[in-house]
């Protein structure tokens, strides 16, 4: 049988294949999405941002874009991460389905504590005011609380979620390879 691996993008549909998984499966989709929203979000930023600095001399203004392309990176190689693993484990010495349910559900965790630091870190004066939300019959508001408490955090501590699922994904794999 030929190698259809094909490096990164490859991984995707390879990945997909191999797995008994279907969470993982989900995962490889869900994630494929993600990484592609995410990556035009940060192709679309870092164009305003030079367009809104094409007038000023480099030094500074180079790093700070520079900056915004490493930040997006750090979200792009998490959301990845369990894919590419899971692809190369299977193309090396096969897979077990714990293995790749285990990344899935990593994954899975990953984007939501981004989503959850994307929360700690809105400034004060673009927060919208937390309230129960309807969902056919039911009424939620476990959360209300769970969002002010995010609200009132100080913005460096959105860095905390995404940054231990991110390792979290990295032990995942080391404890389970």
């Amino acid at each position: 049988m030929a190698d259809d691996y094909g490096g990164v993008i490859g991984a995707f549909p390879y990945a997909f294949r191999h797995s008994e998984s279907w969470l993982f499966k989900c995962y490889v989709l869900v994630g494929a999405l993600a990484t592609g929203v995410v990556s035009l979000f940060v192709a679309f930023g870092l164009v305003v941002l030079i367009g809104a600095t094409a007038g000023v001399p480099g030094g500074s203004l180079t790093l700070s874009r520079s900056f915004y392309v490493l930040v997006g990176l750090f979200v792009v190689a998490p959301l990845v991460a369990p894919i590419l693993f899971v692809a190369r484990r299977h193309r090396r010495t096969g897979s077990k389905p714990r293995y790749d349910l285990s990344l899935a559900l990593a994954g899975f965790v990953f984007m939501l504590s981004v989503y959850v630091g994307l929360l700690a870190s809105v400034p004060a004066e673009l927060q919208t005011p937390a309230e129960p939300f309807t969902v056919g019959p039911v009424t939620v508001s476990a959360l209300v609380p769970v969002v002010q408490l995010l609200y009132g955090l100080p913005a460096v501590y959105g860095l905390v979620p995404p940054v231990a699922c991110a390792a979290g994904i990295y032990g995942i794999h080391r404890l389970l390879r």
